[in-house]
Protein backbone atom coordinates (compact mmCIF):
# COMPACT_ATOMS: atom_id res chain seq x y z
CA UNK A 1 0.00 0.00 0.00
CA UNK A 2 1.32 3.45 -0.90
CA UNK A 3 2.03 5.75 2.02
CA UNK A 4 0.12 9.03 1.87
CA UNK A 5 2.06 12.18 1.04
CA UNK A 6 1.65 14.43 4.06
CA UNK A 7 2.16 18.17 3.84
CA UNK A 8 3.35 19.86 7.04
CA UNK A 9 2.69 23.59 7.13
CA UNK A 10 3.14 26.31 9.78
CA UNK A 11 -0.01 28.40 10.19
CA UNK A 12 -0.22 31.87 11.70
CA UNK A 13 -2.76 34.70 11.63
CA UNK A 14 -5.92 34.02 9.62
CA UNK A 15 -4.74 30.55 8.53
CA UNK A 16 -4.23 29.56 12.17
CA UNK A 17 -7.67 30.87 13.09
CA UNK A 18 -9.31 28.96 10.25
CA UNK A 19 -7.73 25.67 11.37
CA UNK A 20 -8.69 25.79 15.07
CA UNK A 21 -12.09 24.07 14.77
CA UNK A 22 -10.39 21.10 13.11
CA UNK A 23 -7.59 21.19 15.72
CA UNK A 24 -10.24 20.98 18.47
CA UNK A 25 -11.82 17.89 16.89
CA UNK A 26 -8.41 16.22 16.49
CA UNK A 27 -7.47 16.95 20.11
CA UNK A 28 -10.69 15.34 21.36
CA UNK A 29 -10.21 12.26 19.16
CA UNK A 30 -6.49 11.66 19.66
CA UNK A 31 -6.30 12.52 23.37
CA UNK A 32 -8.93 9.88 24.21
CA UNK A 33 -6.10 7.36 23.93
CA UNK A 34 -3.48 6.49 26.54
CA UNK A 35 -1.83 8.25 28.32
CA UNK A 36 -4.21 11.24 28.26
CA UNK A 37 -7.59 9.42 28.42
CA UNK A 38 -9.18 12.82 27.85
CA UNK A 39 -12.97 13.01 27.83
CA UNK A 40 -13.09 16.26 25.87
CA UNK A 41 -15.82 18.51 24.57
CA UNK A 42 -15.90 21.21 21.93
CA UNK A 43 -16.96 23.97 24.35
CA UNK A 44 -13.82 23.45 26.44
CA UNK A 45 -11.66 23.20 23.33
CA UNK A 46 -13.00 26.48 21.96
CA UNK A 47 -12.06 28.23 25.21
CA UNK A 48 -8.65 26.53 25.44
CA UNK A 49 -7.66 27.31 21.86
CA UNK A 50 -8.66 30.98 22.19
CA UNK A 51 -5.18 31.71 23.56
CA UNK A 52 -3.75 30.84 20.12
CA UNK A 53 -6.10 33.31 18.47
CA UNK A 54 -5.09 35.96 21.01
CA UNK A 55 -1.31 35.61 20.62
CA UNK A 56 0.42 37.16 17.62
CA UNK A 57 3.43 34.92 18.34
CA UNK A 58 1.55 31.59 18.38
CA UNK A 59 1.82 28.94 15.70
CA UNK A 60 -0.22 25.94 14.65
CA UNK A 61 1.58 23.39 12.50
CA UNK A 62 -0.89 21.45 10.39
CA UNK A 63 -0.37 18.04 8.81
CA UNK A 64 -2.50 17.65 5.69
CA UNK A 65 -3.48 14.69 3.58
CA UNK A 66 -4.64 16.64 0.54
CA UNK A 67 -6.90 19.33 2.01
CA UNK A 68 -7.78 17.31 5.15
CA UNK A 69 -6.14 18.20 8.46
CA UNK A 70 -4.98 14.86 9.92
CA UNK A 71 -2.66 16.21 12.61
CA UNK A 72 -1.71 19.42 14.32
CA UNK A 73 0.86 20.79 16.69
CA UNK A 74 0.64 24.04 18.62
CA UNK A 75 3.13 26.44 20.14
CA UNK A 76 3.26 29.83 21.84
CA UNK A 77 5.49 31.77 24.22
CA UNK A 78 5.50 30.08 27.62
CA UNK A 79 4.77 33.47 29.19
CA UNK A 80 1.36 33.34 27.45
CA UNK A 81 0.63 30.36 29.74
CA UNK A 82 2.10 31.88 32.92
CA UNK A 83 -1.05 31.25 34.96
CA UNK A 84 -0.78 27.52 34.24
CA UNK A 85 2.96 26.96 34.37
CA UNK A 86 4.73 29.64 36.42
CA UNK A 87 4.74 27.47 39.56
CA UNK A 88 6.40 24.58 37.71
CA UNK A 89 9.36 26.81 36.76
CA UNK A 90 9.92 28.30 40.23
CA UNK A 91 13.41 27.46 41.41
CA UNK A 92 14.65 26.32 37.99
CA UNK A 93 16.51 29.57 37.25
CA UNK A 94 14.80 29.73 33.86
CA UNK A 95 12.71 32.78 32.99
CA UNK A 96 9.38 32.07 31.32
CA UNK A 97 10.12 34.87 28.83
CA UNK A 98 13.07 32.85 27.46
CA UNK A 99 11.02 29.74 26.66
CA UNK A 100 8.83 28.87 23.69
CA UNK A 101 6.19 26.32 24.70
CA UNK A 102 5.54 23.45 22.30
CA UNK A 103 2.08 22.66 23.60
CA UNK A 104 0.60 19.53 22.09
CA UNK A 105 0.87 17.37 19.02
CA UNK A 106 -2.01 15.25 17.78
CA UNK A 107 -1.90 12.94 14.77
CA UNK A 108 -4.39 10.33 13.62
CA UNK A 109 -2.93 6.83 14.16
CA UNK A 110 -2.87 5.86 10.48
CA UNK A 111 -0.47 8.74 9.73
CA UNK A 112 2.12 7.88 12.39
CA UNK A 113 5.58 6.62 11.51
CA UNK A 114 5.87 8.88 8.45
CA UNK A 115 8.11 11.55 9.99
CA UNK A 116 5.31 13.98 10.82
CA UNK A 117 6.40 14.22 14.47
CA UNK A 118 9.80 15.51 13.38
CA UNK A 119 8.07 17.95 11.04
CA UNK A 120 6.01 19.26 13.95
CA UNK A 121 9.11 19.91 16.07
CA UNK A 122 11.14 21.31 13.16
CA UNK A 123 8.44 23.88 12.36
CA UNK A 124 7.82 24.94 15.96
CA UNK A 125 11.53 25.23 16.75
CA UNK A 126 12.09 27.28 13.59
CA UNK A 127 9.22 29.57 14.61
CA UNK A 128 10.73 29.94 18.10
CA UNK A 129 14.18 30.77 16.68
CA UNK A 130 12.64 33.37 14.38
CA UNK A 131 11.16 34.98 17.51
CA UNK A 132 14.60 34.84 19.23
CA UNK A 133 13.67 32.39 21.99
CA UNK A 134 16.58 30.69 23.76
CA UNK A 135 14.78 27.47 24.70
CA UNK A 136 11.88 25.24 23.74
CA UNK A 137 9.89 23.17 26.22
CA UNK A 138 6.85 20.93 26.38
CA UNK A 139 5.29 18.72 29.02
CA UNK A 140 4.00 15.16 29.06
CA UNK A 141 1.52 13.58 31.46
CA UNK A 142 2.89 11.15 34.05
CA UNK A 143 0.65 8.15 34.69
CA UNK A 144 1.24 5.42 37.29
CA UNK A 145 2.91 2.27 35.93
CA UNK A 146 0.07 0.22 37.43
CA UNK A 147 -2.76 2.34 36.00
CA UNK A 148 -5.64 -0.04 35.11
CA UNK A 149 -6.05 1.46 31.61
CA UNK A 150 -2.36 1.29 30.69
CA UNK A 151 -2.07 -0.76 27.46
CA UNK A 152 -0.21 -4.05 27.67
CA UNK A 153 1.99 -2.85 24.82
CA UNK A 154 2.90 0.82 25.06
CA UNK A 155 6.00 2.60 23.75
CA UNK A 156 6.60 5.91 25.54
CA UNK A 157 7.83 8.80 23.41
CA UNK A 158 10.86 9.49 25.64
CA UNK A 159 13.41 8.09 23.12
CA UNK A 160 11.95 10.27 20.34
CA UNK A 161 12.05 13.37 22.57
CA UNK A 162 15.65 12.67 23.63
CA UNK A 163 16.64 12.22 19.98
CA UNK A 164 15.24 15.73 19.39
CA UNK A 165 17.59 17.07 22.08
CA UNK A 166 15.06 17.37 24.92
CA UNK A 167 15.58 16.22 28.50
CA UNK A 168 13.35 16.30 31.57
CA UNK A 169 13.74 19.54 33.57
CA UNK A 170 14.34 18.43 37.14
CA UNK A 171 11.60 19.51 39.50
CA UNK A 172 9.49 21.18 36.79
CA UNK A 173 6.17 19.42 37.27
CA UNK A 174 2.96 21.19 36.29
CA UNK A 175 -0.47 20.21 37.58
CA UNK A 176 -3.40 20.17 35.16
CA UNK A 177 -6.96 18.95 35.55
CA UNK A 178 -9.24 17.24 33.06
CA UNK A 179 -11.93 14.58 33.08
CA UNK A 180 -10.73 11.08 32.26
CA UNK A 181 -12.81 8.68 30.21
CA UNK A 182 -15.34 6.93 32.44
CA UNK A 183 -14.98 9.45 35.28
CA UNK A 184 -17.56 11.91 36.58
CA UNK A 185 -15.23 14.70 37.66
CA UNK A 186 -11.98 16.34 36.65
CA UNK A 187 -8.88 15.17 38.51
CA UNK A 188 -5.44 16.72 38.71
CA UNK A 189 -2.56 15.13 36.79
CA UNK A 190 1.19 15.80 36.98
CA UNK A 191 2.93 16.82 33.76
CA UNK A 192 6.73 16.67 33.45
CA UNK A 193 8.42 19.49 31.54
CA UNK A 194 11.09 18.62 28.98
CA UNK A 195 13.39 21.33 27.62
CA UNK A 196 16.22 22.03 25.18
CA UNK A 197 18.35 24.96 24.13
CA UNK A 198 17.76 26.30 20.63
Amino acid sequence: MTKPAIRVEALTGAALDAALADVARLRIEVFRAWPYLYDGDLAYEEKYLQSYRDSNRAVVVGAYDGDTLVGASTGAPLADHADDFAAAFEGTGIALEDVFYCAESVLLPEYRGLGVGHGFFDAREAHARKLSFAKCAFCGVKRPEDHPLRPAVYAPLDPFWRKRGYAPLTGAIAQFSWKDLGQQDETQKPLQFWIRDL
